[in-house]
């Protein structure tokens, strides 16, 4: 007598817990996927700061050139206090200086006494007050008539720094120093026009003219 062994069905748990162990074998490839899906998509979508630009730090380049002018200048109560001419002109913004090329400076100071400079090139501070000459530079002041009368009083030499507004000259080079007839040279010299101090450097030499009348 044979006997007939039925089959259990397959309890749908033992499939699912199958292809669950399938997909387990892929799933860290498939996470480290979603991760790197993630990334690049935050980085194409989050919002970048913009550049800050930092600014060039300026050149000894000139910004500003003029040809053939002349500038004057005027005090508050509308008189000449000072005219430059010159065949060219260079501003530097790094140093915040003119440069001028065959200069004609004329300067009036409170008294209205008239000061002139010339030279081969001279430079300029921004406001004017301050002016440096080379090469065959002359700086005239002209002869006063007022209270004391003082003769016109002329400095000649390679190099002549001049400050316009406390009337104050110096130079480290050679000068000579013409005052009327006289003649004087040095080293080097330090005048002060407010005060009429004269300090004379190094090798002086000096001739005096007699003086007439009296």
């Amino acid at each position: 007598m044979s006997a007939i062994i039925a089959e259990r069905p397959r309890r749908p748990w033992s499939a699912v817990r199958g292809a669950w162990d399938r997909i387990s074998v892929y799933l860290p490839i498939i996470l480290m996927g979603l991760i790197a899906l993630g990334t690049y998509w935050l980085a194409r979508n989050t919002p970048t700061l913009g550049v800050v630009e930092v600014p060039a730090a300026p050149t000894h380049d000139p910004d500003t050139v003029m040809r053939g002018f002349s500038v004057k200048t005027f005090d508050p109560a509308g008189r000449l206090k000072s005219e430059v001419h010159g065949t060219e002109a260079r501003h530097f913004p790094d140093t915040d200086t003119l440069e001028i090329d065959q200069p004609r400076i004329r300067s009036f100071n409170v008294q209205g006494e008239l000061t002139v400079a010339t030279a081969q090139r001279a430079l300029s501070n921004a406001d004017g007050s301050e002016v440096q000459l080379f090469g065959d530079a002359v700086v005239t002041r002209s002869a006063t008539a007022q209270v004391e009368q003082r003769p016109a009083l002329e400095f000649r030499g390679n190099f002549l720094h001049a400050f316009l507004n406390t009337e104050r000259m110096v130079s480290d080079k050679p000068v000579e120093l013409r005052r009327g007839a006289d003649r004087f040279t040095a080293d080097s010299l330090d005048y002060d026009n407010v005060g009429r101090v004269l300090v004379l450097h190094g090798r002086v030499r000096g001739t005096i003219a007699p003086r007439q009348g009296g």
